[in-house]
């Protein structure tokens, strides 16, 4: 039966998962002092752990993406919240960076198994066509909400608990989102046609497709920025920015150090993000998705040009979250839309998962080059100037996409 209604069980669902997963996962540059200070490592070191992190993730998501199409969505969300867990408590116990590295290959594969691939593709099939866009879009945004609380929770916890202790509470936490599960059941909604096709058939017409091939190189620069400015803007913030005024509203707020105000960065960018990625959901079933993409990646290289080429005051730091929030996921909903529109519902986690892959090899050398030049140069101005060129790569790349279902090939 159609659901005609915006807010299903599984939108809700989808999004409480989502947005725990997420809280997690944007937490991890707060982590980046406390932990290179303990073990005195360089700034690669831990780097390159979330960057691992990010690649597993963009590796994992096709495969959970598959499960989840041959075995069933809820299977996929538990084995990705057990990876996630157990990836967490064992980072708890690493005390060398290469074991830190290894073990956020199991946090990856599990941010896989509880994030866009797999609960997006549920959504949408749980939506009508005339809400699917926008249920994409809030579902989206239940992500960017949980990056609102989950940076400056990591940075209260750390004021009470050792880093240690912080990843075994989030363990927790991310094993009790799953009681949100029952509320995952989803219909079918592929056409009969679509269920008559393989997997391995409407892969291989997506590959033959030269606009499938655009979308997977478009969507790298989302992946670079995000992961970079996750990992490494709280950090950036704390050594670069002017002090917070005494007796500002920013102090009168808690946030009286840079250390506080990076965070709160990362908080501010998920509060606007919430808006930015319900707006592209809304806009999305109204416009052309491929010129809403092309100007979103065209903002924010106008956005991440202008602040960096600003003195870093309290102020432009702000300002700069406001407006890269707006922007930060608004690429998913329109990417997943486009996806779903030109090749169907039926495979579109797996379809939507390689191209994800895409943005996690961008998210990995985001942030590992994020540390890398860091350790060679000392600052952060090479690495953010190539985050400005990619995005305007992606802007440009968008525009030849044929935004038009490809017909289904004959039994």
């Amino acid at each position: 039966m159609t659901q005609t209604r915006l807010f299903t069980p599984v939108l809700i669902g989808g999004a409480v998962i989502l947005m725990l997963s997420f809280a997690i996962r944007a937490s991890f540059g707060v982590f980046q002092i406390p932990i290179a200070s303990e073990f005195d490592w360089p700034r690669a070191e831990f780097s390159l752990a979330i960057a691992v992190q990010n690649l597993a993730w963009g590796i994992g998501q096709p495969i959970f993406g598959a499960i989840a199409e041959r075995w069933g969505d809820r299977l996929a969300i538990v084995l990705g919240a057990l990876t996630y867990a157990a990836g967490l408590i064992l980072s708890s116990f690493a005390i060398h960076p290469e074991q830190h590295q290894l073990f956020e290959i199991l946090v990856g594969f599990g941010i896989a198994g509880t994030g866009f691939g797999v609960i997006l593709a549920v959504v949408g099939r749980a939506s009508s066509d005339e809400n699917r866009s926008l249920a994409l879009g809030v579902a989206t945004a239940a992500g960017s909400a949980g990056q609102v609380f989950g940076a400056p929770m990591a940075e209260l916890l750390l004021g009470h608990f050792p880093w240690q202790t912080v990843f075994v509470i989030f363990a927790v936490v991310i094993l009790a989102s799953l009681a949100f599960l029952p509320l995952i059941r989803a219909p079918e909604r592929a056409s009969r046609e679509e269920l008559a096709e393989s997997m391995g058939a409407v892969l291989m017409r997506a590959f033959r497709d030269p606009s499938y091939t655009l979308i997977f190189l478009g969507f790298f620069s989302c992946g670079y920025q995000l992961g970079f400015i996750t990992a490494h803007f709280p950090a950036m913030v704390t050594e670069m920015c002017g002090a917070v005024p005494p007796g500002s509203l920013l102090a009168g707020l808690g946030i009286e150090t840079t250390s506080a105000l990076g965070a709160a960065a990362i908080s501010v960018i998920g509060l606007a993000n919430i808006a930015g990625t319900i707006y592209a959901g809304w806009a999305g079933k109204r416009w052309s998705k491929k010129y809403l993409l092309a100007g979103v990646y065209f903002l924010r290289t106008i956005v991440a040009g202008a602040f960096i080429l600003t003195p870093m005051t309290p102020a432009t730091v702000l300002i700069f979250s406001l407006a890269m929030g707006a922007l930060w996921l608004a690429t998913v909903p329109l990417t997943s839309g486009l996806v779903a529109h030109i090749y169907g519902l039926r495979y579109m986690g797996t379809l939507y998962g390689i191209v994800f892959f895409s943005h996690q090899v961008g998210a990995f050398l985001g942030v590992w080059l994020g540390g890398k030049l860091y350790d060679i140069y000392g600052d952060y101005t090479l690495v953010w100037w190539v985050g400005v060129g990619v995005g305007a790569f992606s802007a440009l790349v968008h525009l030849p996409v044929r935004e038009k279902r490809v017909e289904l090939q004959p039994a």
